[in-house]
């Protein structure tokens, strides 16, 4: 059997293509136009880091610079055109997606029903009732609003208090929603009082969604192992997702492509019929500052086969064997990714640290020029009255 082979570049216009990371970042960034940029990523991660924006606007911020924060929550919280739940990590996903959760509802409420009585603190379960009585009796709560006559702990999360573990589990099982957030608080309501009925009462049986979420992570990536295909959304099995992919293949669905990586042996995975017919078309050659949790880059061994760029978030690495900041921003340039970057809102200013270019990257006039634009752009994105760069910044 002859199998096609992706050469380096043209696999990530590809996979840039897939991510939006190859258009201009032009659009309104609101209503229908972000709403399309979230259904193109499938979701895009919650994160409650916030060195000057946090994480899921960035990730948002990049691909749509017209961009503001308001706008996602008139989509998640006054629109109802997406919803709050979980994939790798707490996620919002497009409202089309929910009852394809139903299966993800389920698994969960059986995993966590068994390792959280041994992870947290007291018995959870028999809180359970206690906070969908007060709920439904009471309206949306938060997490504060429960358990009000238990212990608090130290506040980290292997500390809840019983009923925050039960109102996380009933969330993770479906049974309630995220209604809003106020700050980054989580607001729960019942499900069957947040999600609109059109959306409620659809269901899927478990290989509808097995399918759905086999060919939607495909859409989305481009081409994938299949263990790729079923970490995206973190939804199926690996086992699901490599049946998938042999019975897909066998009826001539899909086809094996060996993706070569920067360096080293083509990599066998599985794509579209047609991924080879019509070339993605080259990035537009400007600097972008990303998300550290971009989708992109969620798939650290996977960036650094496509681009050559390892990274990882030094929160964990004590000074000084740290390398870099311990959250720097990944910077890209076209198909290329040329540095990370280390700043920080500090007294109305965005402060600029340290810029460490990648082996092999110049910084000459131009590609300093498009830096400091992005580093403008992102400043007023921010909230940043200026832009303030350290001595000696570009190391």
């Amino acid at each position: 059997m002859n199998i096609p082979v992706l050469r380096n570049r043209p696999a990530r216009h590809v996979f840039l293509q897939k991510h939006g990371l190859s258009d201009r970042p032009s659009g309104s960034g609101k209503g229908a136009d972000l709403k399309a940029l979230i259904d193109r990523l499938g979701f895009v991660q919650l994160d409650s880091v916030n060195t000057f924006a946090r994480a899921h606007d960035l990730i948002l911020w990049s691909r749509k610079q017209q961009y503001r924060p308001k706008a996602l929550g008139h989509l998640l919280h006054r629109d109802r055109q997406l919803f709050e739940h979980w994939t790798h990590d707490a996620a919002i996903m497009p409202i089309e997606s929910f009852a394809h959760w139903r299966l993800r509802f389920a698994r969960d409420e059986a995993w966590l029903a068994a390792r959280w009585k041994d992870w947290r603190r007291d018995d959870f379960h028999a809180k359970i009732d206690d906070v969908l009585r007060h709920i439904s009796d009471n309206g949306p709560c938060t997490s504060g609003q429960v358990g009000t006559d238990e212990s608090r702990g130290s506040g980290g999360w292997w500390d809840w208090h019983p009923s925050k573990t039960a109102l996380e589990y009933l969330w993770r099982s479906g049974q309630v929603s995220v209604l809003r957030r106020e700050g980054f608080t989580k607001v729960y309501d019942l499900t069957e009082r947040v999600i609109p009925p059109e959306h409620l009462n659809r269901r899927h049986d478990v290989d509808e969604t097995i399918d759905w979420c086999c060919r939607g992570a495909l859409d989305r990536l481009g081409f994938a192992t299949s263990g790729e295909l079923a970490a995206f959304w973190d939804h199926v099995t690996p086992a699901e997702a490599k049946a998938w992919c042999a019975t897909a293949l066998a009826e001539g669905r899909i086809i094996a492509v060996d993706v070569e990586p920067v360096d080293g042996k083509p990599r066998r995975c599985f794509a579209w019929p047609d991924l080879m017919d019509v070339p993605a078309a080259a990035p537009v050659p400007r600097v972008r500052i990303l998300s550290p949790f971009d989708p992109a880059l969620r798939d650290r061994k996977r960036a650094e086969r496509l681009f050559g760029f390892h990274y990882r978030i030094e929160i964990f690495v004590p000074a000084p064997k740290r390398t870099y900041g311990y959250y720097v921003f990944p910077v890209i340039e076209g198909d290329r990714l040329i540095g990370r970057i280390d700043m920080k809102r500090t007294d109305g200013a965005l402060a600029v640290r340290a810029f460490w270019p990648e082996d092999g990257v110049k910084m000459g006039q131009g590609r300093q020029s498009g830096l400091i634009a992005e580093l403008e752009r992102a400043a007023t994105f921010g909230g940043c009255g200026a832009l303030e760069f350290a001595d000696g910044w570009i190391r």
